[in-house]
C-alpha cells in the first residue's frame, strides 16, 4: 500500500498461479515446486498465519470492548473506524471501484465477516467465556473447507480432511472441556457466526485472486459504511459508552487489527496457498485466544493445553503438505 503499482504486484501474484495445482505451486518442474512458486507459499503461509494471530485476539479484544460499550455500539463503531482506515488507504491510493460483477461477492463478505460474524460473536460474549466462544474458531476451518468444496469445487485429499477432522475435533474437545462441557443459550449465535464466516472467507478468498487482498475488504467496508454510520449513531444513543482504557483499546484492535489488517493479511494468504490449507492454520487460533485470555483476562487453563497444541500442530503440517 505504499504506491499505487504495489497493488498491481499483488495482483498479478493473486491472478496468475503457475500451472499444475489448484493453489498456484508449480509441480511440474522434477523434484518439487519451483523456488519462485515456493517462496510464494511460503510467503502466502506467513501472512495467513499473521492473520490468525490478528484474529486470536479479537475475542479478548472483545471483551474488554465491552466494558465500555454494548454489544451493538461496539459492532457499530468498529465497522466505522475500519471503513474510514481502508477509506483513506483506497483515497490516498487512487483505487478504483471494482468490477460491477464483484460487488455480489463484495456483498457476501461484508455480510459475513464485517457485520455478521462481529456482531454474532459480540452478542454471544455478552454471557459466554472467550474458552467457550473459541468453539466456534476451532469448527471454522473445516466448515471453510466444506464451502470451499461447494462454492468453488476444490478437492482436497483424503489425508487432507482426515486431519482436518482430527484437528477440528481436538480444538472442539479442548474448549467445550474449557467451559464445562455445557452448551448456553450463546451457542445459537455462535453457530450461526460459524457459518456465516465461512462463507464470507470463501468469497473473500476468491475476490483476492483477482484483486489485492487490502482492496477486498477495504471494499467490503466502505459497501457497509452507508448502514454503519447511522447504526453506529442510534446505537450509541441506546447503549451510551462508559470510556475505560481496556474499553478503548479493545475498540481500536477490533477496528484495526482484526476487521481490516488482519483479513488484509488473510485474504492475501488464502490466494497465494489456497483456501483449504490456509483455513487449516486457523486451528492453532482458539489455542492462541486461550493464551490471550490468561495474559489479558486472568482466565486459567488446564494441562490439557501444550497436549493439544501438539496434537493441533501436527495436524496443520499434515494439511500443508497434503495436495488439494
Amino acid at each position: 500500500m505504499r504506491a499505487e503499482n504495489s497493488a498491481t504486484a499483488e495482483t498479478s501474484i493473486a491472478v496468475h498461479p503457475a500451472p499444475g495445482t489448484a493453489d498456484g505451486a508449480d509441480t511440474s518442474v522434477p523434484g518439487g515446486p519451483a523456488p519462485a512458486a515456493t517462496a510464494l507459499r511460503r510467503a502466502g503461509t506467513l501472512q495467513a498465519a499473521l492473520g490468525v494471530v490478528a484474529f486470536s485476539l479479537t475475542f479478548p479484544a472483545t471483551a474488554w470492548g465491552l466494558e465500555g460499550f454494548g454489544p451493538w455500539s461496539l459492532v457499530a463503531v468498529r465497522s466505522v473506524l475500519a471503513a474510514v482506515v481502508a477509506g483513506g488507504a483506497l483515497l490516498a491510493l487512487r483505487v478504483p471501484p471494482p468490477p460491477r460483477r464483484h460487488w455480489a461477492g463484495l456483498a457476501v463478505v461484508a455480510a459475513g465477516v464485517v457485520v455478521g460474524f462481529p456482531l454474532l460473536t459480540t452478542l454471544a460474549l455478552r454471557t459466554s467465556t472467550t474458552a467457550h466462544a473459541a468453539v466456534v474458531v476451532g469448527l471454522l476451518p473445516l466448515t471453510t473447507a466444506l464451502f470451499s468444496a461447494l462454492r468453488m469445487g476444490t478437492r482436497p485429499s483424503r489425508t487432507f480432511w482426515v486431519a482436518a477432522l482430527l484437528g477440528a475435533a481436538a480444538v472442539a474437545a479442548f474448549t467445550v472441556r474449557q467451559s464445562g462441557g455445557a452448551l448456553t443459550g450463546a451457542d445459537a449465535y455462535l453457530f450461526g457466526a460459524l457459518l456465516i464466516c465461512a462463507a464470507g472467507y470463501i468469497e473473500g478468498g476468491r475476490l483476492a485472486r483477482v484483486m489485492p487482498g487490502w482492496q477486498v475488504i477495504g471494499w467490503a467496508l466502505m459497501l457497509c459504511l452507508p448502514v454503519a454510520v447511522p447504526g453506529a449513531l442510534v446505537a450509541l444513543a441506546y447503549e451510551p459508552p462508559h470510556l475505560t482504557a481496556h474499553a478503548v483499546t479493545g475498540l481500536l484492535w477490533v477496528a484495526v487489527g482484526s476487521q481490516f489488517l488482519g483479513l488484509v493479511v488473510w485474504y492475501r494468504g488464502m490466494a497465494a496457498v489456497g483456501i483449504p490449507r490456509a483455513s487449516q492454520l486457523q486451528l492453532a487460533q482458539p489455542l492462541l485466544t486461550l493464551v490471550w485470555s490468561v495474559l489479558l483476562l486472568g482466565e486459567h487453563l488446564t494441562l490439557a493445553a501444550p497436549l493439544t497444541a501438539a496434537a493441533v500442530l501436527v495436524c496443520i503440517a499434515v494439511t500443508q503438505r497434503a495436495r488439494s
